[in-house]
C-alpha cells in the first residue's frame, strides 16, 4: 500500500523517532476506511476492568466475548483496537495481523479509592502480542498525577526504544479541579498539552465544554479573545495547545448518549481539525447492526460526506 501525503507529513511531525515506530504509527494511520486520510477512529475496550463487567457488556450480551471486539473494529473498518493484556491475549492468535491493536498497560476499577492506576502489562507483553502501541492513562491534577507521569516516562522510553508507538489518555481530575472542570475549556487544552510535552505520539483526551476553570487562564482567554463560542472552536484549541496540531489528538467518546450527540461531536471534532474518535461504549453497548452504521456515519463524517 502506498503511503498519503497525509501520513507522510503526520510522520514528519515526529522528528526523534526511529523507523520502527513511525513504521507502527502509519500501520494505524493507514488502516481501515479512514486510512490516509489523517483521521483515525479507534476502539477501546477497557471498560470492564474499570467499571465492571455488567456496566460494560450486559447491554449488549455478546460483548462479554473478547472476540466480539476484534471482530467488530475489522467489519467496521477502524484503525486500531486498545484493551487490556487479558482481552488482547484472549483474541490475539484469531486475529494477528488483522488490526493494529494499542495494549493498555495501565488501568484503575470501580472500587479504588485514590486516583491512580496500577501497571497490569508490559512492553514486552506488547511486543509478544503484536502490538502496534502501548496505551496509557494520567490524571493530571490528582494527588498521584507526578508518580503516574513518572511511570509513563519509564514506559514510554521503553516503548519508543524497541519501536513502538505511544498513545496517552489524559484526564484530569483531583485536586482543586471541580467535576465541571474535570471538562473545562482551559484544563483540556493543559492536559492534551501536558501528553504532547511528556511525548505521546497520540493523545487522548475529552471534548472540552466551554467552562474555564482556573482564574488565571480565564484572564488569558478573554484578553486575548480565544474563541471558545463552539465545540469546533474548542476543539482547534486543544489542536493549538496540542504543538499546533503537530501531535495526533483523538476525543474521547464518553458514556452512552444518543446517536445524533454522537454525530455533533464527530463533525466538530472535523470541523476543529481534530484527528478523530477513540468510541468504546457508544458503540459496543448498540447490537452489532446498530454499531456499525453509527460506525459507518461517522467514518462518512471524517471523509466530508455529512
Amino acid at each position: 500500500m502506498s503511503m498519503t501525503p497525509q501520513v507522510k507529513e503526520i510522520l514528519s511531525w515526529y522528528e526523534s523517532d526511529n523507523p520502527g515506530t513511525k513504521a507502527n504509527l502509519a500501520r494505524i494511520l493507514m488502516q481501515g476506511k479512514l486510512g490516509g486520510t489523517g483521521k483515525m477512529i479507534i476502539l477501546p475496550v477497557d471498560q470492564g476492568f474499570e467499571h465492571g463487567p455488567a456496566r460494560s457488556f450486559a447491554p449488549n450480551p455478546v460483548a462479554y466475548d473478547p472476540h466480539y471486539h476484534f471482530q467488530l473494529a475489522i467489519d467496521a473498518g477502524l484503525s486500531a483496537y486498545a484493551s487490556t493484556l487479558g482481552m488482547l491475549e484472549a483474541g490475539a492468535a484469531t486475529y494477528a495481523g488483522q488490526i493494529p491493536t494499542i495494549l493498555k498497560v495501565n488501568s484503575s476499577n470501580s472500587w479504588a479509592t485514590t486516583r491512580d492506576q496500577s501497571v497490569n502489562a508490559s512492553v514486552k507483553d506488547a511486543l509478544r502480542l503484536g502490538c502496534a502501541a502501548i496505551g496509557f492513562t494520567i490524571y493530571p491534577g490528582s494527588e498521584y498525577a507526578l508518580d503516574l507521569i513518572e511511570e509513563f516516562r519509564a514506559l514510554a522510553e521503553e516503548a519508543k526504544s524497541v519501536g513502538l508507538a505511544v498513545v496517552l489518555w489524559s484526564y484530569p481530575r483531583g485536586g482543586g479541579i471541580s467535576k465541571a472542570g474535570e471538562t473545562a475549556m482551559d484544563v483540556g487544552a493543559y492536559a492534551a498539552h501536558i501528553a504532547a510535552e511528556l511525548g505521546a505520539h497520540i493523545i487522548k483526551v475529552k471534548l472540552p465544554s466551554d467552562h474555564l476553570e482556573q482564574p488565571e487562564a480565564k484572564k488569558v482567554f478573554e484578553e486575548t479573545g480565544i474563541d471558545i463560542s463552539s465545540q469546533a472552536k474548542r476543539v482547534e484549541e486543544v489542536m493549538r495547545s496540542s504543538f499546533n496540531g503537530r501531535r495526533i489528538v483523538v476525543f474521547s467518546g464518553g458514556a452512552k448518549k444518543g446517536a445524533d450527540s454522537v454525530y455533533e461531536d464527530a463533525r466538530a471534532i472535523r470541523d476543529g481539525g481534530g484527528n478523530g474518535s477513540i468510541i468504546g461504549r457508544n458503540t459496543f453497548q448498540r447490537p452489532r447492526d446498530e454499531a456499525i452504521a453509527m460506525l459507518d456515519k461517522i467514518i462518512n463524517i471524517y471523509q466530508g460526506n455529512e
